[in-house]
């Protein structure tokens, strides 16, 4: 018995072994490590030694540890995470040989009868050799090793220190939360101090609301409530208007939009306007606006929740006015409408990658009063602020705003960020107004529309690169004066701070040369891009072969060989028919979690991601044969990973780094929260978000909370006290940091994923409530619910 185990550890170790060496060569031919064919040939010769029971497989084993244990180091530092891919495995192995169970037997000398002298120095041949192969793998993998500068630093630091060291400002606290961001601007700001950072560990649930069953298909809860007199009002993904009473959380009301779900992809909806009518009283003078994955824009009253007849036709606005022909599923809104001067502007979500002749990206607003469309922002056609004449429709296939917008209501401006034209991956087809404005801010007058500038973020965007991010305004204090400043997270990572009034930059900008060979030959790329060098970056420091991860060895290994056979030049490498790493990926650096500023202390507070995309071109000889078409009517395909891009020469298969333990290709962490100076620009600290409680390989939940910053999707507050609170971490958490030390101070269990932006605020009877949907998120493989989670201190303050 004891000798079949043995032998079953030799047949193990030599199966471990041969798979380091056949992969370790592939990535030696692709000018990579040598370690793994080394050591992988080590281990099987251990292998044979010890099947044939032959105490120096051990010793030689002993060696392949040490070796590897120095490798280790001398490659990753004393990082814990970057040390268990490169040693985990070996050490547990090595934790079996060191059992009396398995060293039972084995022979001091080989089995065929050698000459003393020399079986007494095979061992420490073997130690030689395995200390030699071990110093020739890492010579041979010194190119790589240098430590690659994180731009997250770019801009100097400073010393962090607890908020109740800089106190805040008297603010009124009106207790409200009107807006999507708190306040028109999108600061994620509420002056509230009832809870501190000395009182916040005291904070318990309140009470929780459930939403009820999901309709099929693929459901998020994204939302952020508002809060108006003593209400809450949300929605949900399949946009159901639902008011709770904020001290409670009972259900005041609940409007059913009865949405038709065919054909939809997404069901989203990440929160809802209010517009209290001038001078109106009775039905309607209060008002909550949705709009809907089924295109309609709909005005409740927001004391029953009963349709506004007078807006629109029975209280609906249909988005596909003027759209032309629009195949369902392809168009809708899921951000929030921005309600300012007595218009709701809004954009539209437009689907990703399935044919270039998409519908319109044009941006209109409406009457808040009528529903009447006040003006219309068609790229293709701005001289025109109506709807299309007869026979005629928006400009198809341009640039789209799907993200949370902003407004400033003195100066009478809607900030609107856009995404690229579709399809995203390949451009020459694009016209002038789409590369204009593809990727950008835009500027538009509230009144009338037009554009009073735009500030573009990539130039030429074939990457993905919608500008995600809500924009946020703050005043900033200089040596000038104030400056009414914007800042603009964007989904590269870089956040530019740019003047509201003009669109100048406020923090430097440099354009800097970036990668132009890869790309298809028909493709024209940008000979450079904006970098907002003022600010840190948020995009982490460039790929390279040793920062590539697993969770043992073998999948390391995997991850290296892809990242050594894919293109890589660093940021915005081009998308070309070869396979190409793209980081950030599609989803950030700063995606719709956008960021918060706590206006007193001059402090950004950013979730942000760092993960790669594993992307390529197809002909569409390879489209067709892979059976990728554009979505009609009945389609069940999934919107991302391999697209068909109709009418452009190339489909596209675009998906994250992921190992084939579906665990991301690149050194953790992922998901990070951060805090800025606006002032200076400097970093004042920066973290990992997150523990690996909820997560595991193969989408398994293991349930060791270890700290680690898994990827994020969600947004943070500030509060005048000098808390900042955040969930957005994948595992199930809602979260209290002190704003300016980044110290956690308390976290909070929550039912399902918290994949939204909480929002805090002051109910009648005086208690200061924090609240998050938790619903979870599919794609981040949370868990899904229903759920809306009050916190708040214990007691009923008088």
């Amino acid at each position: 018995m004891i000798k079949a185990l043995q032998r079953v550890f030799a047949l193990l170790l030599a199966v471990i072994g041969l798979a380091l060496a056949l992969g370790g060569a592939r990535l030696l031919l692709l000018g990579g490590s040598a370690y793994y064919v080394v050591t992988g040939l080590l281990l099987a010769a251990s292998a044979i030694l010890l099947w044939r029971g032959q105490k120096s497989g051990l010793y030689l084993y002993g060696a392949i540890l040490i070796g590897t244990l120095a490798w280790a180091i001398w490659e990753a530092g004393f990082d814990a995470w970057a040390l268990m891919p490169r040693l985990g495995l070996l050490l547990a192995l090595g934790a079996w040989l060191l059992l009396p169970l398995a060293r039972r037997g084995l022979t001091p000398r080989a089995v065929d009868p050698l000459p003393a002298r020399r079986a007494r120095g095979a061992p420490l041949l073997l130690i030689g050799s395995a200390a030699l192969a071990v110093v020739a793998g890492g010579a041979l993998h010194r190119a790589d090793s240098t430590l690659q500068a994180d731009p997250i630093y770019q801009a100097g630091t400073r010393p962090a220190r607890s908020a109740a060291d800089t106190p805040s400002a008297s603010r009124a606290d009106t207790g409200e939360w009107l807006h999507y961001g708190g306040n028109p601007g999108g600061t994620r700001f509420s002056p509230a101090t009832q809870i501190t950072t000395a009182n916040v560990r005291e904070l318990q649930v309140a009470w929780t609301y459930r939403t009820g069953p999901s309709p099929p298909g693929y459901v998020t809860f994204e939302a952020t409530p508002l809060k108006v007199g003593n209400a809450l009002y949300l929605c949900t993904g399949y946009n159901d208007v639902i008011a709770l009473d904020a001290d409670s959380g009972r259900e005041l009301w609940r409007h059913r939009t009865q949405v038709n779900r065919a054909d939809v992809f997404a069901f989203t909806c990440r929160g809802v306007g209010y517009y209290r009518v001038p001078g109106a009283t009775g039905a309607c003078a209060e008002r909550i606006y949705t709009n809907t994955v089924d295109a309609r824009l709909i005005a409740l009253d927001a004391h029953d929740g009963a349709p506004c007849v007078d807006f629109g036709d029975h209280g609906e606005v249909s988005l596909l006015t003027g759209m032309g022909e629009v195949i369902r599923g392809y168009y809708y809104v899921t951000s929030a409408p921005t309600v300012v001067h007595g218009r709701i502007v809004l954009g539209g979500w437009v689907t990703d990658g399935q044919y270039w002749g998409e519908p319109s990206g044009v941006i209109r607003a409406f009457d808040a009063a009528t529903g009447r469309l006040a003006w219309a922002f068609d790229m293709g056609r701005p001289d025109r602020q109506g709807e299309p004449p007869p026979g005629e429709q928006y400009t198809r296939a341009t640039p789209n705003s799907w993200a949370p917008m902003s407004a400033d209501e003195e100066l009478g401006l809607v900030y609107a960020p856009t995404g690229n034209a579709t399809p995203d991956y390949y451009g020459a087809q694009r016209r002038s107004f789409d590369d204009q404005y593809s990727s950008s801010v835009v500027a538009l007058d509230a009144q009338t529309g037009r554009v009073r500038w735009s500030f573009q973020t990539v130039h030429h965007d074939i990457w993905d690169y919608d500008v995600a991010s809500q924009p946020t305004l703050v005043d900033l204090p200089t040596a000038q004066g104030v400056r009414k400043a914007l800042l603009q997270p964007t989904k590269r990572g870089e956040v530019f701070v740019l003047d509201r009034t003009t669109g100048e930059p406020i923090m430097p900008v440099e354009e800097r040369p970036v990668p132009q060979s890869g790309a298809a030959a028909s493709e024209r790329l940008s000979k450079t891009q904006p970098y907002s060098v003022g600010m840190p970056s948020f995009r982490g420091p460039d790929l390279t072969e040793r920062s590539m991860w697993g969770l043992t060895p073998l999948d390391q290994l995997w991850c290296r060989i892809r990242f050594r056979e894919a293109r890589y030049g660093g940021p915005l490498t081009p998308i070309g028919q070869q396979w190409t790493l793209m980081f950030p990926g599609f989803f950030g650096g700063h995606n719709w979690g956008g960021v918060t500023v706590d206006p007193d202390r001059h402090i950004m507070v950013a979730t942000s991601n760092r993960m790669a995309n594993y992307d390529r071109l197809l002909t569409r000889e390879e489209v067709a044969a892979r059976g990728l078409k554009a979505r009609r009517p009945g389609s069940t395909e999934f919107v991302g990973g391999a697209v068909p891009q109709e009418n452009t020469p190339y489909g596209a298969d675009v998906h994250v780094f992921f190992s084939p333990l579906e665990v991301p290709c690149q050194q953790p962490p992922y998901g990070f929260l951060s805090a800025v100076d606006l002032l200076t620009g400097e970093l004042v600290w920066h973290q990992p978000l997150g523990t690996t409680q909820d997560i595991g390989p193969l989408g398994m939940r293991l349930g060791l909370k270890l700290p680690f910053g898994p990827p994020s999707a969600g947004g943070a507050i500030t509060t005048g006290s000098g808390l900042t609170f955040v969930a957005a971490s994948q595992d199930a958490y809602l979260r209290a940091f002190d704003t300016g030390s980044g110290r956690l101070l308390w976290e909070g269990r929550l039912p399902a994923g918290g994949q939204a932006t909480p929002m805090t605020y002051t109910s009648a009877s005086g208690r200061q409530m924090v609240v998050i949907a938790a619903g979870g998120m599919g794609s981040f493989k949370t868990r899904m619910g229903d759920y809306v989670v009050a916190f708040a201190l214990p007691g009923t303050p008088r």
